[in-house]
């Protein structure tokens, strides 16, 4: 008997064990980012057959890491594994994999993947499996961007970083229909960016995370060179630059000129580095635990610094201070 049939026959009686039982496991949400510009291009034959062929890849791939493959979600793939380790592997090697693939792709037909990863107990029934993880999951899965993974905490608990592999915290994000933040990690998987590009934000001040029921009341106040602008959540995305028209002006030859952009995404303030020489990000009470961002994005909360083009250790760096009000 073949390698995948006895993959698919342990699938089988794993599921028939844990039918209708409550099981502690980490669930993985994988979706395929620009599919409908590709079925516009190709037609929908062409693009279903290249769209399934790229799901049954990482479904194997999946199932070749050890996780139990759930389902598949048209241009997604739903699946379990037992902890968050076989989790993080195997996610980092579908990302680098998948990525291989689209450097071979007309630019028109890539369609990039976001990944989303989380840890709980969820119940299995009829060979499905529902609970907060999935949801989590799901949702992480929805709001990173292409070629991104998030993960929350709990499931790197028990996981590691290997060469090449780091994770970098994002904050708290508000994750729809659950009462409470959850803290957010974006698994860096790049195994060509530099060690410091992959700098790990300080630990978080429990007293900095809102709990934000009513977005309406939520502010960013930014602060430069005596200028100070409140910007309300449904004011967001402005743009910072150099540019006169940029919605927060830094007039410095290091900024560019659109140099970064905040957006309101799910409840929290998202800070975009768009820049040619990247930001630095450092919350308040972590000295010394800066985020470095080039071309990437971080959640941002209760008080803290920006520095543009330049990092923290310049002197006359120009200094953007931020507070979410």
């Amino acid at each position: 008997m073949g390698a995948n049939a006895l993959n698919s026959n342990a699938n089988s009686r794993q599921e028939s064990e844990l039918s209708g039982m409550g099981v502690q496991t980490t669930v993985v949400f994988t979706d395929l980012h620009g599919s409908t510009a590709v079925f516009e291009a190709l037609g929908n034959a062409l693009a279903t057959e290249t769209v399934t062929e790229i799901t049954s890849k990482i479904s194997q791939q999946c199932i070749d890491s050890g996780g139990q493959v759930v389902k598949t979600l048209g241009d997604g793939v739903l699946a379990m594994f037992p902890d968050g380790q076989w989790a993080v592997n195997a996610v980092v090697e579908i990302q680098r994999a998948h990525s291989g693939r689209m450097l071979r792709t007309p630019v028109e037909l890539r369609m990039p993947m976001r990944i989303g990863v989380a840890s709980g107990e969820v119940e299995i029934v009829a060979g499905d499996c529902y609970g907060d993880a999935v949801n989590v999951a799901s949702r992480l899965c929805d709001l990173c961007g292409p070629y991104q993974i998030w993960a929350n905490a709990a499931s790197l608990n028990t996981a590691i970083e290997s060469p090449g592999t780091s994770f970098r915290v994002l904050g708290p994000i508000n994750i729809r229909g659950r009462s409470e933040p959850c803290i957010v990690y974006q698994i860096e998987w790049h195994e060509d960016v530099a060690s410091d590009f992959l700098t790990m934000q300080g630990a978080l001040d429990p007293t900095q995370i809102a709990s934000d029921h009513d977005a309406l009341g939520r502010e960013v106040e930014l602060t430069w060179s005596g200028n100070t602008r409140r910007f309300k959540s449904f004011e967001l995305p402005i743009q910072l630059g150099r540019v006169r028209d940029a919605d927060f002006v830094v007039n410095d030859p290091r900024v560019s000129r659109i140099h970064a952009r905040l957006e309101w995404r799910n409840g929290s303030v998202v800070f975009v580095d768009a820049s040619s020489y990247g930001s630095w990000v450092r919350f308040a009470g972590t000295k010394g635990s800066d985020v470095l961002l080039r071309r990437a994005e971080c959640v941002l909360h209760g008080k803290g610094e920006l520095a543009l083009g330049a990092s923290f250790s310049d002197a006359s760096v120009p200094t953007v201070g931020f507070t979410i009000v």
